[in-house]
């Protein structure tokens, strides 16, 4: 059954792969187009959501646990309060499924759940408006919600329900899509749009059918914010794939209608702090909805930390009310630009690489005008930097540099922007020494003085410059270059093992200024002589549209070690490995392997459903592949010449129909060397 937002265990999330460890132009993902133009549709003018949305929904934390009541209710709005998140703008608190008894009354009336909610829907309302916030609630567009329990949907209750939820004191409908009988999909959001104006009560109309309909086509007359993507999930391939849908939306999105890429992961567990930073500046970006997804009652200070950054949020609740646009995407390295209401520029320089990459763009190319000098806010340093048009940094592997750019005649008050980069391979063995150059450039109008350079890594592993650390002082697009010999102490696992380059420096008018990245460097286990089953090796890196990569089973489900006995076509392979598209897993064969083989195809535990597409890449070229591979397909040899390559990367796509079921294995597959 294919509906992207399914909330069973058998839900397929969005994901697309992450570019190379070792990124280069050769394997670019495809450049985000724009969609082919339409007509506008004219927007709701009622005064809604004239910015992006912003609040907290429980799905992503809670799902239909019992932990979700009126108590956990209540406790968010406090905390909306007590963390100052009312303040930085989040002001509805949204009720997700499960809040209903399975039946309606015997009027027809939807019955709040007893247990969960005591005091029923209307007591809750009171107590969130009490603390100044607004109250948001859910149904669907059908017979049943989602859930697998079937809860009433709205469909032929339309009026009923819209009434109920206004004599509540409901200021949000979240309005799904499942179990909708067919019927089409912008009548059935249409009438509930007439059935909530009919109330009487300013109603904030989330549509949420998954962009199935393309409703940033149709539905700025209809509702305040539509679903572009299918659902989200807490790992990185999910909030990629999902990123990349929305980025070529933008022409549709403005105020009081808004692409909505589903709400946020932030602190959920799944991602890096670094990644959810990349998630929090994107959808800021994207001008999206900021829909908190955590249970705050638990959260960390660095989760508060990422979604209390107002100067990120001043990005997304700009009024002017543009999503940002993509500038360029090649290799990985996405630079998007954001016209704000005051002349000014958010620009995200993002990483989907799974290493540092430098990521450049220029004050003219993001849409500038010409000026002789910038000043450039870091929105996540809290720092203020003049540049000479330059907009350039070196980006953590999954991370992002937010800045705003503005023609600024007070630039000069500001000490010059310094990029750092570190060139060289991060591919490191344990005991060997590597050697690495670091390199300070002075991007400002102004010169960098009395500039200094440290690189230092974890305990116990040598990091020494080998040469000069340290320059006078550095002029507009001039560099300070040094050469560091770095190595693991032997026995050190392999692995991701954190570096940070740091620079300090002082402005013309004597200010000191800091400046500093992180860097990954990977320790890596030369392959074995001989024939060797992928299966059995230790990768450099996976990721995975759905769950994680198994070892010798497929794919199964979101669980690591639930995937079952390889089988395509009904052939059983003893070796090989699961994965879901999108894909790309990478080993390491140091220059000393010649040749990758498997039987390719989708596995058999998704029945006659998926259609995948097999790749195989050595270092920056793509030495073999398949076609488009189905159900019905036996398994397809695939063999590669790998010759000299340093990283071998195997990459399943989802052979251009998005990637519901697309279950597929590298059965038997193995490498020589």
């Amino acid at each position: 059954m294919r509906h992207l937002h399914t909330r069973s265990p058998r839900r397929r999330i969005v994901g697309l792969l992450t570019a190379s460890l070792l990124c280069t132009a050769g394997l670019a993902a495809p450049a985000v187009a724009a969609p082919a133009a339409q007509p506008a549709a004219p927007a709701l003018d009622d005064g809604l959501a004239l910015t992006p949305p912003m609040g907290f929904n429980n799905w992503n934390s809670t799902n239909c646990r019992a932990e979700f009541n009126e108590s956990m209710v209540k406790g968010i709005a406090d905390l909306f309060v007590e963390k100052g998140l009312q303040d930085a703008g989040y002001q509805y608190v949204n009720l997700d499924d499960c809040w209903a008894l399975p039946e309606r009354d015997a009027d027809g009336k939807l019955v709040p759940d007893p247990v969960r909610f005591p005091h029923g829907i209307k007591a809750v309302a009171d107590y969130v408006h009490s603390k100044g916030l607004k109250l948001g609630i859910y149904t669907s567009a059908g017979t049943k919600t989602c859930n697998s329990a079937g809860f009433p949907g709205a469909l032929g209750h339309e009026y009923s329900d819209a009434q109920q939820f206004a004599d509540w004191g409901v200021d949000y409908l979240k309005y799904d899509n499942c179990n909708n009988q067919g019927v089409d999909a912008k009548l059935r959001y249409t009438t509930m749009r007439d059935a909530l104006k009919a109330t009487g009560r300013p109603i904030v109309y989330s549509i949420c059918e998954w962009g199935e309909n393309k409703p940033w086509q149709w539905a700025a007359d209809v509702g305040h914010l539509w679903r572009t993507t299918g659902d989200i999930s807490d790992n990185w391939g999910s909030m990629l794939g999902i990123l990349k849908q929305n980025l070529p939306l933008a022409e549709y999105a403005g105020p009081g209608h808004w692409n909505d890429p589903d709400m946020l992961e932030v602190g959920n567990g799944g991602m890096t702090d670094t990644e959810y930073r990349t998630h929090f500046s994107m959808w800021s970006v994207m001008a999206a909805p900021l829909l908190i997804g955590s249970d705050l009652r638990t959260a960390s200070q660095e989760t508060f930390d990422i979604l209390d950054n107002k100067e990120v949020i001043a990005v997304d609740q700009d009024p002017l009310g543009k999503q940002g646009a993509v500038v360029s995407s090649a290799g990985g390295r996405w630079v998007v630009s954001k016209e704000m209401k005051d002349g000014s520029r958010a620009v995200a320089l993002f990483n989907e690489s799974g290493t540092a990459q430098r990521i450049a763009t220029t004050a003219a190319a993001v849409g500038l005008p010409q000026a002789s000098a910038y000043t450039l806010r870091d929105l996540w340093q809290h720092k203020s930097y003049n540049t000479a048009g330059t907009i350039s940094a070196t980006v953590p592997a999954h991370g992002t540099v937010l800045v705003r750019v503005a023609a600024d005649r007070r630039w000069a008050t500001h000490p010059p922007a310094v990029e750092l980069g570190l060139s060289g391979s991060p591919l490191l063995q344990a005991g060997k020494a590597a050697t690495l150059t670091s390199a300070v450039t002075d991007l400002g109008r102004t010169p960098a003085k009395h500039v200094s350079v440290r690189l230092t890594g974890p305990e116990g592993w040598k990091v020494r410059a080998t040469s000069p650390t340290a320059s006078a002082g550095l002029p507009t697009g001039r560099s300070l270059r040094t050469k560091w010999s770095v190595t693991a102490p032997a026995g050190t696992p392999p692995g991701s093992y954190d570096l940070t380059l740091r620079a300090s420096y002082r402005s013309p008018t004597g200010a000191r200024a800091d400046s500093s990245v992180p860097l990954t460097a990977l320790v890596v286990v030369p392959p074995p002589s001989g024939t060797s089953g992928l299966g059995d090796l230790t990768w450099m890196s996976a990721t995975n549209g759905y769950g994680p990569v198994e070892r010798n089973t497929s794919n199964g489900e979101s669980a690591a070690g639930d995937g079952h006995p390889i089988t395509i076509g009904g052939v059983v392979y003893d070796k090989g490995l699961g994965v879901h598209a999108e894909s790309a897993v990478e080993f390491y064969a140091g220059k000393a392997c010649e040749k990758v083989t498997a039987d390719v195809g989708v596995d058999d535990e998704k029945g006659a459903n998926g259609t995948v597409a097999f790749e195989i890449w050595a270092d920056g070229t793509k030495v073999a592949s398949t076609g488009v591979l189905t159900n019905a397909m036996p398994a397809q040899p695939l063999t590669a010449d790998v010759t000299g390559a340093e990283v071998i990367r195997l990459v399943v796509t989802d052979g251009g129909d998005g990637i519901d079921s697309d279950h597929a294995d590298w059965a038997g597959a193995q490498l020589t060397c």
